[in-house]
């Protein structure tokens, strides 16, 4: 179970909140940085951050469901855009909350930054998240 936590004392966070608790015991995945390659290791969306994003979530969908989690599991996101425009940031959040991954609201700190690992890469999204136990006959 992750509970979310907003501080009483702070002023409150519009899609996310400012911790998730996860109790001890409980199975963590920790993924390396969803990017925007497709199947050939193309870059998706040259230019465009919000195509990007898009891939990029669609990426981390991928990367969840191989350790058998999903976006409603995530306990914290660190958001990266080249960009130094509060608007761009803001466009690629858009696509971040329109995914659901901001439903929980699980934790985040987005960030704009000047250069990525990919020659035209603008996004990447790093995360943590629980795996849930199966049940029943499921291993």
């Amino acid at each position: 179970m992750i509970r979310r936590v907003t501080a009483p004392g702070l002023f409150p966070p519009p899609t996310y909140s400012h911790a998730s608790v996860v109790e001890a015991g409980t199975k963590l995945a920790f993924l390396a940085g969803a990017v925007p390659l497709d199947e050939k290791g193309d870059v998706v969306g040259p230019g465009d951050p919000v195509r990007q994003a898009e891939r990029v979530i669609a990426n981390l969908r991928e990367q969840l469901a191989a350790v058998g989690s999903d976006l409603a599991h995530v306990v914290v996101t660190e958001v990266y855009v080249v960009s130094d425009e509060p608007s761009v940031l803001s466009a690629v959040w858009d696509v971040v909350e329109a995914s659901g991954l901001s439903g929980g609201p699980h934790s985040s700190t987005l960030l704009g930054v000047s250069c990525l690992g990919y020659t035209g890469q603008l996004v990447e999204i790093t995360a943590t998240a629980m795996v849930p136990e199966r049940t029943g006959g499921d291993r």
